[in-house]
């Protein structure tokens, strides 16, 4: 199997007027970026058919650097968006690029119910405990002890499990990584992308700037290696005690099912309310 080259992926998927990117030395976004743009082109999907949709901070700024149609929206709000776009054109394939405070915290409400009404979506999440763009806010991910601009002795509140609530709050298909989980990162985005109702991949992604300098890792590999010192396999976890799991972050395939999605259901709402008016032929 051939498998493209990075310069290959940038010049076919690409916007070149807008590059070079926002992002700084060791940021992580550009290899989630990557990945995305893999998983579209291992399924020859039609660009033509793909809308980008983010809301506010670092990794929102990705529809504006890729050559598909997209919407950078208000902050938190980009799965409002994501679903009127699917509803007024389900032929439609709607890509939510998210960042962790984006979609936990102002957007956390959105979040909860796109899940809960199983909007046909796939929300690529960007993890990296703080507002990057913002100055250095922890987010709501961010672990207890580690330190922000709002937290300069260390977070002491308990994190959001951003994978778990998707799970309970019932999407069809969640999974998280690290960005060093290249090949696992890849193909979960594209059952992700195949696969009907809400779907969901997130990434612990590095931010060497304005989260690894207030945590003594300034740089991109010295946050991979604490990534790797952190975070548990799913397997494993399993076999765990919970005290064991504590300051842990469980990385694997959460749940892959096939509940209806938002437009199938729409669609036969439809179908009734007509039957009832007496509307149909």
């Amino acid at each position: 199997m051939y498998l493209k080259s990075a310069y290959e992926i940038r010049d076919k998927y690409l916007r070149k007027d807008m590059l070079p990117t926002i992002f700084c030395p060791g940021c992580g976004i550009g290899s989630v970026l990557q990945f995305t743009l893999r998983a579209i082109d291992d399924l020859k999907l039609n660009q033509d058919e793909i809308v980008w949709v983010s809301g506010i901070g670092c990794s929102s700024r990705v529809p504006g650097f890729v050559n598909f149609d997209g919407l950078h929206t208000t902050h938190g709000r980009a799965l409002a968006f994501a679903t009127g776009i699917k509803l007024a054109n389900p032929n439609l394939k709607i890509i939510a690029f998210m960042g962790d405070g984006d979609a936990a915290a102002i957007g956390g409400n959105h979040l909860i119910h796109a899940i809960r009404r199983n909007l046909d979506v796939t929300v690529i999440l960007i993890n990296n405990f703080t507002y990057g763009m913002t100055g250095g806010q922890v987010a709501p991910t961010a672990l207890k002890g580690l330190r922000g601009t709002t937290a300069p002795y260390g977070q002491f509140e308990n994190p959001f499990d951003i994978a778990q609530l998707a799970v309970s709050a019932g999407a069809n298909y969640v999974a998280r990584w690290t960005v060093f989980n290249y090949l696992q990162g890849i193909n979960s985005i594209k059952k992700a992308l195949q696969k009907e109702g809400f779907t969901l991949v997130e990434f612990l992604s590095p931010c060497p700037i304005s989260f690894g300098r207030r945590n003594r890792m300034k740089t991109a590999p010295e946050l991979i290696r604490w990534y790797q010192k952190i975070t548990v396999p799913l397997a494993k976890a399993k076999k765990m005690k919970p005290e064991e799991l504590e300051g842990k972050i469980v990385i694997g395939e959460f749940v892959d099912r096939d509940r209806p999605g938002l437009v199938r259901e729409y669609q036969e709402y439809i179908k009734r309310a007509k039957k009832m008016m007496g509307w149909e032929q």
